[in-house]
This record gives structure tokens, C-alpha cells and sequence, in this order.
């Protein structure tokens, strides 16, 4: 493998990677770190935790000059994922006197505002919230050279699509753009045709939906049952645990549920508030809770390598978020186990998925010798598909990210916000829960 030094770095970003215990780059670092420092765009293609964030984080801080303004912008599509992104890049920038703004919506805009009249580098945003800023002048884009998007797939399932466009319309057209996306949609390839100039495309270690290098098993049972095999499976993991849950109200349950049998668990759902996911991310990622229950909400942002196991409280109802929930174990080559719950009614579901999964998946109920009573009825159901950003993509209600409702333009925002604000939202772009 290649060692980071033979990269081109500064002595000051090396002094950071070498901080962080690093020393060789990962497939997809040394292939995109010399192509981005060319000058030349890049669209990659990869799985989570390949380290994709490091390949643009790296040759973003060569390239950025302190106390220049502005000159990079990042966009994700959660708040969980820009401030692990943020949190990475200050780690390898920390002797480069480069400074990073995290902007989201959520956080109270005085904070940010303050952090950017002190001066920024680079900034790490959510469309809806970078869009408020963009409007009241608190962030202009003019001198901005380098621009990422990343889980590009993401941001067109929740409806970002125009928003991007809104803000790279925004940007000078002489700059090195990155987009990286787990999957490849129609739409997002368009993006990049429209957007990237002759782009050189890496699809190193592209997320084929196997989910290699993870032990998959599944387990059919009644969901009343579930709570008892919750048990059996957690108690023996030594390391960190994730069970992702379908609604707000599963996670609450679940989360009351593993309390009161003496585990170390914290919950995160898309009515807490920012205080307060943060708080429960900096339990879990600090190590000092052992369990993380979870919406779909958190699925993108979590990047700890300690966790062994992943349970599926519920099926998701959607291919691509299953691959997205195991991807937080087996990070950087690492092993790690998934299991998931399959009710009776969620049957239907689970095959859908499973015809994706190309590695072995254990089928539980034959190990364990678990009998299943399924009513005809079930048996019966076939729903309809509902696979990345093409079709419908509403998570379920209990606080997973759903396709927004905002129209074509984003210069409507202002309505959106008094109709958001009369929901009892912080809505910030249209983008309340982000």
C-alpha cells in the first residue's frame, strides 16, 4: 500500500494523519488524493467506511489557504454525518491553522454565526441550513475552489436535489468538485454530467449491496418475541452494539426496555433535541455507552470502529437503509455481525432485501430450530419495491428521514418555513429535522 507521505502532503497534514495512527492510505485515498490535488474532478463510488471522507478531507486541506475566506465547501446530507465529517478534518488539519464551520439546522444559528464572523476555511453543511445562510449574506460562495458532495444518494433520497443545484449554481465555476455516492441513480449521474467537468470516476470497493466482510443472519419471529431475543444476542457481544429501530416510538420502547435490564444504552430519534443527540452520539462514541438505539436517522453518521454488532429491530422498508444499518459494523475492514428481526408481517419486506444480499446470510430459525406459523394472508404479500432514489421513499413515522415536500424552487422557502413553524418545527430551508 501506499504511505501517505508519498501522497504530496504538507509535513503539517502528515503531522496530523500520523497523530491519528495512520500511515498507509486505504484503496480509495490513493487513488483520489493525486487526482483532486491535479486539479481534476472526481466522482467515486464506494462503500461506508472506506475512507472516502480522509481521500477528500486530505487534498482539501493541501489545497486551502488560512485566512483567505471561504474556500472549500463539503455537503452532506445529515446533521450526524457533517460534524463526523468536521470532526475528522479538524483531527487531520490541527497543525495547518485551517478552521471549520459545522452548519446545520437544529443548532441555534447564533452559534454558527458567531463561529463564521470569527472566519472560516472550510465549511460543513446541510442544504437547508447552508441555504438560510446564503440568504442572509452569513455565507457567500465567491471564493470558494474546492466543493464536496458527499452520500450524494442520500441527499436525492430526501429531496435535495434542487437545493444542490440551487447552491452549486451559486459557486464560481472555477473550482475541483468531488461527489462520492454509495449507489449510482440515474439523477445523480445527471448531476455529475451538469455539474463536474470531465471527472475521473473510481468505483474502488463500490457498495454491490453485499455487505461483505459481515457476518448476516436473520431471525423470523412474532414481534412481541422481540424484546427476549434482543437479550440473547446482546448479552454475549463484547464489543459496542447498534439496534436500529423503524419509528421514534420503537426507539423510546426499546431504549426503556434495555435500561431497565441494566444495560448502558442511549437512544437517538428525530424529536430529540440537538443537545441532546449529541450528547447520546458522544456517550456512545467515547465509549462510555455500550448500546446506541436508533432511527434511520443516525445511520449515516456513525462512525466508530468499535461496534461488533448490529441488530435490526425492525426490517427497514427500503433496500438501500438496510445496507446503510450494518454498514456502522465492519468499518475499515474491520469483522462485525448483523442480525435482524423479522416479524410476520415484515416477511414481505425482508425478501425484497434479501434477493440484494450477494454473501451468505444465515437463516436463524433453522440453527436455532424456531419454528414459524405464518398466516396465509402474509404469506401472500408482495410490496412494491422501493430501492434508493427511485421510487417512493418515505421512512415510517417514528422519525426516519422522509422525501421532502418542498417544490422544484428553492427561493419558496419562506412559506415552507411559516407552515413548518406552525408545526411546531425548527425549520431551517424547509429541512426541520436536519
Amino acid at each position: 500500500m501506499t504511505k501517505f507521505q508519498d501522497l504530496g502532503l504538507s509535513d503539517e497534514i502528515l503531522r496530523g494523519i500520523t497523530d491519528q495512527g495512520f500511515e498507509e492510505a486505504f484503496p480509495i485515498q490513493e487513488a483520489v488524493i493525486p487526482v483532486l490535488l491535479s486539479g481534476r474532478d472526481v466522482v467515486g463510488q464506494a462503500h461506508t467506511g472506506s475512507g472516502k471522507t480522509a481521500a477528500f478531507a486530505l487534498s482539501m486541506l493541501q489545497e486551502i489557504q488560512p485566512k483567505q475566506g471561504i474556500q472549500g465547501l463539503i455537503m452532506a446530507p445529515t446533521r450526524e454525518l457533517a460534524m463526523q465529517i468536521s470532526d475528522e478534518i479538524k483531527k487531520f488539519g490541527k497543525y495547518t491553522g485551517i478552521k471549520i464551520a459545522t452548519v446545520y439546522g437544529g443548532q441555534g444559528m447564533g452559534i454558527q454565526l458567531d463561529v463564521l464572523h470569527r472566519g472560516v476555511e472550510i465549511v460543513v453543511a446541510t442544504p437547508g441550513r447552508l441555504i438560510d445562510h446564503l440568504k442572509r449574506g452569513s455565507i457567500e460562495l465567491r471564493d470558494i475552489s474546492h466543493i464536496v458532495l458527499d452520500e450524494a444518494d442520500t441527499m436525492l433520497d430526501m429531496g435535495f436535489v434542487d437545493d444542490i443545484s440551487f447552491i452549486l449554481d451559486l459557486a464560481p465555476e472555477d473550482r475541483v468538485m468531488a461527489l462520492f455516492s454509495a449507489t449510482m441513480p440515474t439523477e445523480i449521474l445527471r448531476l455529475s454530467e451538469e455539474y463536474l467537468k470531465n471527472p475521473k470516476q473510481f468505483l474502488l470497493d463500490a457498495d454491490d449491496l453485499s455487505g461483505e466482510g459481515i457476518d448476516q443472519s436473520y431471525l423470523v419471529i412474532k414481534d412481541r418475541d422481540k424484546f427476549k431475543y434482543l437479550l440473547d444476542f446482546i448479552k454475549p457481544t463484547k464489543g459496542q452494539s447498534i439496534v436500529f429501530c423503524s419509528t421514534k416510538y420503537r426507539t423510546r420502547d426499546v431504549a426503556k426496555f434495555l435500561h431497565q435490564e441494566k444495560f448502558n444504552a442511549v437512544a437517538i430519534e428525530g424529536d430529540m433535541s440537538q443537545h441532546r443527540r449529541e450528547q447520546s452520539m458522544g456517550k456512545f462514541r467515547s465509549g462510555k455507552a455500550d448500546i446506541l438505539v436508533a432511527t434511520d436517522v443516525a445511520s449515516r453518521g456513525i462512525d466508530v470502529p468499535r461496534v461488533e454488532l448490529v441488530i435490526n429491530y425492525d426490517v427497514p422498508n427500503q433496500e438501500m437503509a438496510y445496507f446503510h444499518r450494518i454498514g456502522r459494523t465492519a468499518r475499515a475492514g474491520a469483522k462485525g455481525k448483523a442480525v435482524t428481526f423479522v416479524s410476520y408481517s415484515s416477511v414481505g419486506d425482508w425478501n425484497l432485501i434479501k434477493r440484494q444480499i450477494k454473501v451468505p446470510i444465515r437463516d436463524l430459525n433453522q440453527e436455532m430450530g424456531i419454528q414459524i406459523s405464518i398466516p396465509d394472508p402474509l404469506k401472500r404479500q408482495t410490496p412494491s419495491r422501493r430501492y434508493g432514489g427511485q421510487s417512493r421513499s418515505n421512512y415510517s413515522r417514528g422519525g426516519g428521514y422522509r422525501r421532502s415536500d418542498r417544490g422544484s424552487n428553492p427561493r419558496d422557502d419562506r412559506t415552507r418555513k411559516r407552515r413548518d413553524s406552525d408545526s411546531n418545527r425548527n425549520s431551517y430551508g424547509g429541512r426541520s429535522r436536519w
